[in-house]
């Protein structure tokens, strides 16, 4: 064993669970202490709210909200004063823990850098709000791709089938670092994210001038946009695919103002892709958040692509579909066979994903290598990219 991530990532699925347990059940009180009971929420958003809400359930009452919009200053949010970051650090850095309440998807915030700025205003105790989740999983557990460590342990032997499959260094020092992060809390080994253009890195594969591309999960066009902004972006057909009813409004008014060589090549379907066709509960939003759940306000029909794209021959398929991914490619699995085509698939919506997608792309065939890529901070917009060895550049 001569690979320094594989090294690291041994010895993070040798620890001991006692300790892994421990972790979770201690960590955020050991971290926090003596001020369990004296705390400030750095973030005065939906988090920071919700945060707030159960630390009263157990009786505590939060000191202050700091947060970096001048706005909110002064201002009282559930009751509860906000302050900016210095004021708060001058008033309670000696006597308070201060819990990081900042995640969410299309943020540059970075824990790491919080934390030194907290502290440089005179925080004594910084934590971040992940080990406060494991405290309270019954209440905020599962959430996008975070769970209770010990979970991650039963998946083992899967996640060093999966680690094995990484094409490159960069590769294998993501699916490491994530995986440290979501277990240990490890933030300082996080790399930075990748400036390369999501969905469309051009250094990873060769673009086709007769690109088929299929986007599951097209939200207003801005998959789209990117595509047709790259210099050479020729393609025969891009087929989009976004079930949420706002969302696809955006999309078709979007895709109605381009000149008409590029809109008479592009099929849109209001529609939710997965395993099969049927009709689906959907939780609409408007947002690029919409996805199926039981109890969703709206039907929506959900296709496979094997069923719906027989005739097309994807080359390139992008998949951002809310949780849904697994799904879609099971339902994509003869076009994927027979046709290996570019994969870009989201792999930070569930726990497990991380490694199950890549396995199951690599059931379908052998002729894909492997590269992931993060693309926000924090484990955000984290792309599973398979590539079939003859459109590879690298």
């Amino acid at each position: 064993m001569n690979d320094i991530w594989e090294q690291e990532l041994e010895n993070l699925l040798n620890e001991d669970l006692s300790s892994v347990r421990r972790r979770e059940q201690q960590g955020f009180d050991r971290l926090v202490s003596p001020f369990g009971n004296s705390i400030v929420l750095f973030g005065a958003g939906h988090l920071g709210r919700t945060i707030a809400k159960r630390l009263r359930q157990g009786g505590i009452e939060p000191l202050a909200f700091a947060d970096n919009n001048a706005r909110l200053w002064g201002s009282r949010i559930d009751g509860i004063l906000v302050r900016s970051p210095q004021e708060a650090a001058e008033r309670f850095g000696a006597v308070a823990a201060v819990v990081v309440a900042i995640w969410s998807p299309g943020s540059h915030h970075r824990f790491s850098e919080t934390s030194k700025e907290l502290r440089a205003l005179g925080c004594g105790k910084v934590v971040s709000f992940v080990p406060f989740y494991w405290k309270y999983a019954d209440d905020f557990l599962p959430v996008g791709f975070l769970d209770l460590p010990h979970k991650i342990y039963s998946w083992s032997a899967d996640i060093r089938a999966a680690f094995r499959l990484m094409a490159d260094e960069e590769s294998r020092q993501n699916f490491v670092t994530q995986l440290k992060w979501r277990t240990v809390e490890n933030y300082d080994q996080l790399p930075p994210c990748t400036q390369e253009a999501q969905y469309f890195p051009e250094q990873l594969f060769r673009f086709s001038r007769h690109e088929v591309f299929v986007d599951c999960g097209a939200f207003d066009g801005d998959t789209i946009r990117d595509y047709l902004a790259r210099p050479d972006h020729d393609f025969s057909r891009i087929c989009a695919f976004e079930p949420d009813p706002m969302n696809f409004e955006k999309l078709s008014k979007y895709v109605g103002a381009l000149p008409s060589e590029t809109r008479t090549k592009i099929v849109l379907a209001q529609q939710a892709v997965g395993r099969q066709t049927e009709r689906l509960a959907f939780a609409t939003t408007g947002t690029a958040s919409s996805l199926i759940r039981q109890d969703g306000g709206t039907e929506v029909m959900s296709v496979s692509i094997d069923d719906v794209l027989q005739q097309h021959q994807p080359t390139y398929i992008k998949m951002d579909i809310e949780g849904s991914e697994m799904d879609a490619l099971v339902g994509a699995r003869t076009c994927i066979e027979n046709n290996l085509p570019v994969l870009a698939i989201c792999v930070y919506h569930r726990p497990t994903h991380l490694w199950e997608i890549p396995l199951l792309i690599h059931s379908m065939s052998d002729r894909y290598r492997f590269f992931l890529k993060a693309h926000q901070e924090e484990g955000w917009d984290l792309v599973c990219y398979a590539v079939p060895v003859q459109r590879l550049k690298v």
